[in-house]
């Protein structure tokens, strides 16, 4: 032994991990997390940040290239969901616009009345019905916005609305095995989490961004017809008010950017000190100081950003306003001196100040709203590109259907490996399976049972070779959603649908309106879910979520139990029990088997149980022993004692400890 060892081989300070690795003990004192700029610079590249600042890094040109591209794509979004409110949208807003512009022009006439020569009761008696004309044209427009705020509000829930559920359409439909790539994850959760959101918003941005152009437009046509040569000195007044307006959106964006890596974290923490399911172990670990105190020391630094993003703003609003005003000077200056030269009439020089100061106002708008838009169309080309990959991922709805009932299943040297994995999770797997057969799949951890019993229910496809048969018939050559249909799976960790108690039942034949009584009872009956239905208040209207008012809460034990009764309920021709009572007590466990397994048996139903208590196989017709991918051992529980193997080994030593824990207690 080397010097500086212990007597076990390991160095003082350290303890064996994995494969005799050696880990160092932690540090004396925990790191109280990241530190200023390690949170965002961090969390950067994650998911929901990909676009995150995207406007605030794109120049002007880039933005303004792309902003026809982006409201075309939101009109046709629009278009294809309610064409009548689309065409409202456009007309009203145009027509709004022109109201604004004779509007001006009205207030120019007005303005030449009060300036012209003459007693004043004259003049103001003469500017009554240009007057007039102002008040209508404003109140036309005033009616104008309103209705395309009523078609807007049409169109919007109907797009967010489609494409929800097309979204989610295609998501929960995407092959078994694609919900397995981390990336798709990714991407899913990107969609949803922001492209869906901002596509709630981006119909009344590309409409507000509609509004301000116009209205740019508008007033700048006000100018021409005014004199031509007001219209460099408009580009003279709001340039400087623009290039402000530019910076501000940006230094918004940048610290939107650094706010929401920071909140993120922050709503990450508030969950857990709100979430019901970490309530039990938050209290028992006394772990809300830690949280509380990580709560607080990111909120202290969202609150410090907002003050510089304050401060910031206010600079660079008063620089913006200062360049502005030497622009605006200049403008007026050289309006002045129109005015002096006879070039243009002084009412006509008042409404040229009008008109520069809405131009103003409708260009910081169109800067804020067009980095807003630019941004948020990244998030919506994000989700309808990922909505179309998803199209690609889809099972097979083509080809035969699934047979209502099946003789035989074999599987022919079949392979399989994970996405992401360079091993094969089943390699060369062979076996038949005939009606009326109660089967199990027994093994250490990551052996293969329960990916060789998704490919027996057509939830995963042979990749790596091999075939799976129905009768004879590939599953390949099948219709996917069919195949499933005719396989009630069990598993070890059931959802827990917010359902009431019978739909929690129902839910497996795909529907919650329809229901077959008879069926229900016989299927909770055998599974002991009977009584645990029977002790609700309301029995199968019961609501399973304590989420909901009037919620009831299942141990894990009676979910498992309801989770049977599901599968039973969904009478296929195959079911497959994969580790269903892990979580009931001895004696409920031994009931489930004997009514499910012994009791009622099927004559024509392929039954497979996928169990690491071994004595609940011992009356199964054949039993497969899975090892790293492959079978190693099948036969009846009597052949596989005789032959001594795995098998062999692991019952014994389940039946030794029984029988210890037996005696300890005699």
């Amino acid at each position: 032994m080397s010097s500086g060892s212990d007597a076990d081989g390991i160095r003082p300070g350290a303890v064996p991990g994995p494969r005799g690795a050696e880990l160092p003990l932690p540090p004396a004192a925990v790191p109280d997390g990241p530190h200023d700029g390690d949170i965002a610079d961090g969390l950067e590249e994650a998911y929901w940040s990909v676009y995150d600042g995207a406007a605030s890094q794109a120049t002007v040109g880039q933005i303004l290239a792309r902003l026809p591209r982006i409201v075309r794509q939101i009109g046709q979004l629009a278009w294809n969901t309610d064409r009548t409110a689309t065409v409202a949208v456009v007309v009203l807003q145009l027509a709004s616009a022109a109201m604004t512009a004779f509007g001006l022009m009205a207030s120019v006439a007005v303005l030449r009345e009060l300036f012209a020569e003459g007693p004043t009761p004259d003049r103001v008696r003469a500017a009554i019905p240009q007057l007039l004309f102002v008040v209508g044209f404003l109140s036309a427009r005033a009616l104008l916005e309103a209705g395309v705020a009523i078609a807007q509000a049409r169109v919007t829930p109907q797009i967010r609305t489609a494409l929800e559920t097309e979204f989610l359409t295609l998501t929960a439909h995407v092959r078994l095995e694609v919900v397995d790539d981390a990336d798709w994850h990714d991407e899913a959760y990107r969609a949803n989490d922001r492209g869906l959101f901002y596509a709630r918003q981006i119909v009344g941005q590309v409409v507000s961004l509609a509004a301000a152009l116009l209205g740019l437009v508008g007033t700048a046509g006000v100018l021409g017809v005014l004199h031509p040569a007001l219209l460099p000195l408009l580009l003279l007044s709001v340039l400087p008010v623009g290039a402000a307006a530019v910076r501000s959106a940006r230094a918004r964006f940048h610290s939107f950017k650094r706010w929401n890596t920071l909140q993120r974290r922050v709503r990450v923490f508030s969950w857990l000190l709100l979430e019901r399911d970490a309530a039990a172990e938050l209290r028992s670990d006394t772990a809300q100081g830690a949280l509380l105190e990580e709560h607080y020391r990111l909120t202290t630094r969202i609150a410090e950003e907002d003050t510089r993003l304050g401060v910031s703003s206010a600079g660079l609003t008063l620089a913006g306003r200062a360049v502005g005003g030497i622009g605006t000077g200049i403008t007026y200056t050289a309006l002045g001196a129109m005015l002096i030269a006879g070039w243009l009439p002084l009412a006509a020089g008042a409404g040229a100040v009008l008109a520069i100061q809405a131009a103003q106002s409708s260009l910081t708008r169109l800067v804020d709203v067009s980095h807003l838009v630019y941004e948020h169309a990244m998030w919506v080309d994000d989700l309808l590109a990922f909505q179309e990959r998803c199209r690609t991922l889809q099972p097979r709805r083509s080809g035969l259907p699934a047979p209502e009932t099946v003789k035989t299943i074999t599987l022919d040297d079949v392979s399989f490996t994970y996405p992401g994995k360079d091993t094969p999770a089943l390699n060369g797997i062979s076996m038949t399976l005939h009606a009326g057969q109660t089967v199990a799949f027994v093994g250490v951890n990551g052996s293969g049972k329960s990916t060789c019993a998704r490919l027996l229910a057509g939830l995963y496809e042979p990749q790596d070779g091999g075939t799976v048969c129905w009768d004879g018939v590939n599953v390949l050559d099948m219709d996917a959603e069919s195949l499933q249909a005719r396989v009630g799976c069990v598993l070890q960790d059931p959802v827990r649908f917010p359902f009431s108690a019978l739909a929690n039942l129902t839910v497996s034949r795909g529907t919650l309106t329809e229901a077959d009584p008879q069926r229900a009872l016989d299927a909770a009956r055998a599974s002991g879910a009977e009584q645990v239905i029977a002790g609700l208040p309301g029995r199968w209207e019961a609501l399973l979520s304590k989420r909901f008012r009037g919620g009831q809460e299942l141990s894990a034990g009676q979910w498992a139990k309801v989770a049977v009764a599901r599968g039973l309920y969904k009478n296929a021709p195959v079911l497959l029990l994969d580790e269903p009572t892990a979580s009931m007590d001895p004696r409920a466990e031994h009931a489930v088997y004997e009514a499910v397994l012994r009791d009622n048996p099927r004559p024509d139903q392929i039954t497979v149980l996928i169990s690491h208590r071994l004595a609940s196989v011992v009356a199964c017709d054949r039993i497969f022993v899975f090892d790293g991918g492959r079978i190693t051992e099948s036969g009846t529980h009597q052949e596989l004692m005789d032959l001594g193997g795995e098998y062999a080994a692991m019952f014994t030593l389940q039946a030794a400890g029984y029988r210890a824990e037996a005696g300890e207690a005699a």
